[in-house]
């Protein structure tokens, strides 16, 4: 009989620890009928001691406290991301810089910015189409450390989709490391499946909200 008390135990044990999918209350009242049935079926000559009766409560308020306290952090996260989305729509018209080396091109004209780590005597930035085979050259000439805007005349090319691009910087004969950047005109903000807010771009590209580097 007392086997089948510490029986009953675990198994109350191991339901509670597993609801993490029913409410708060949901699982106090399982737990609760559980506990009643352990006191009808325990042995009277052996019964359950008060400490044991203690740590099984405590156990079960332990869960219900962190289930209670993940239902408040969601609804913490989705009123953030609700305000954030709100926010984001003032800059709804304002041109953004951000990672990415997508060239944004609008009415035959392309732009894109780039930054450099350190001065460079040559750049040259390579237009690459969505196959990756180089479509056009740029020569930007020397350039100082940090960030800039460039522009390329789209208007032959004829392709359905944004192109990329990629940075050859030289001082002299060392390479110096060019990051690309996107750069545009955001049209409208909304949110990812993870619930992250996204920046849609005029161009029709989207970018998250954390790899923006400067709003123009």
């Amino acid at each position: 009989m007392v086997a089948s008390v510490s029986s009953s135990t675990s198994s109350t044990s191991n339901t509670a620890s597993s609801l993490n999918s029913t409410s708060a209350q949901d699982q106090q009242d399982r737990f609760l009928k559980l506990l009643v049935a352990q006191l009808n079926n325990q042995d009277p000559m052996n019964p359950m001691d008060n400490a044991q009766m203690t740590t099984q409560i405590a156990q079960i308020n332990t869960v219900s406290g962190i289930q209670q306290l993940n239902d408040t952090i969601k609804s913490m996260a989705s009123q953030y991301t609700s305000m954030q989305v709100m926010q984001g729509a003032a800059m709804i018209g304002h041109q953004v810089v951000a990672d990415g080396s997508t060239i944004s091109v609008n009415s035959g004209v392309g732009t894109a910015a780039l930054s450099l780590d350190a001065d460079a005597s040559s750049v040259q930035v390579q237009v690459l189409s969505s196959s990756g085979s180089v479509i056009d050259q740029i020569n930007l000439g020397a350039m100082k450390a940090g960030n800039h805007n460039f522009q390329w005349d789209a208007s032959k090319y004829k392709g359905t989709d944004n192109p990329s691009f990629k940075i050859i910087a030289k001082q002299g004969t060392t390479a110096v490391t060019g990051t690309p950047l996107v750069r545009d005109t955001i049209a409208s903000v909304g949110t990812d499946s993870t619930g992250a807010m996204t920046l849609n771009l005029k161009s029709g590209t989207s970018i998250k909200y954390d790899t923006i580097v400067s709003i123009l």
